[in-house]
């Protein structure tokens, strides 16, 4: 399904029973970025029902083992024809620099284009700069912070990339 993974990961569709699996593993890849509100914030954005009806355009990424090495939620938009959405990706920090976010994201722009999709968006929050900087290096394009965009207190940089411009590489 995904190519070019490192030598030992395999990439799978995300199923339900990933659920509780995923948010195991959310505070230690974001090495509690924003505290114990940080992680509540986290689990609050990950909610079954994205295990459950957004299963054919997100990605599991495990090691031979079973052991969750990376992952991307994602879907097409019902509001808008042309656009997709990455909703949430973790990578474990252990693989980064590694191509693994790069390839879940390739992927899921060949998913995107395939469907008609041209526009790829996704938010990141401030404090996590680590984000801005990797989705600026695939080509999306930063907006200004965005206050309260998740609601009171939650920022966000939101980003777009036109698909009709990123180079197309076949994961």
């Amino acid at each position: 399904m995904i190519n070019d993974l490192p030598a030992g990961l395999r990439a799978r569709r995300l199923a339900e029973e990933d659920h509780l699996r995923v948010l195991a593993v959310l505070d230690a890849w974001w090495g509690g970025l924003k505290g114990e509100a940080g992680a509540r914030e986290r689990a609050l954005l990950l909610p079954r029902l994205y295990f459950q009806h957004f299963t054919t355009t997100s990605f599991l990424v495990e090691h031979g083992d079973g052991e969750i090495a990376a992952f991307l939620v994602g879907f097409l938009s019902q509001t808008e024809p042309g656009a997709a959405y990455v909703h949430f990706v973790g990578v474990d920090p252990a693989l980064h620099g590694q191509g693994v976010g790069r390839v879940l994201y390739q992927a899921f722009f060949a998913l995107a284009r395939s469907h008609g999709r041209r526009y790829v968006h996704c938010v990141t929050s401030p404090e996590n700069t680590a984000s801005q900087a990797f989705h600026t290096r695939l080509g999306f394009t930063p907006s200004a912070v965005k206050p309260d965009y998740d609601g009171p207190g939650l920022d966000r940089v939101a980003f777009t990339i036109d698909l009709s411009a990123a180079p197309t590489a076949t994961p």
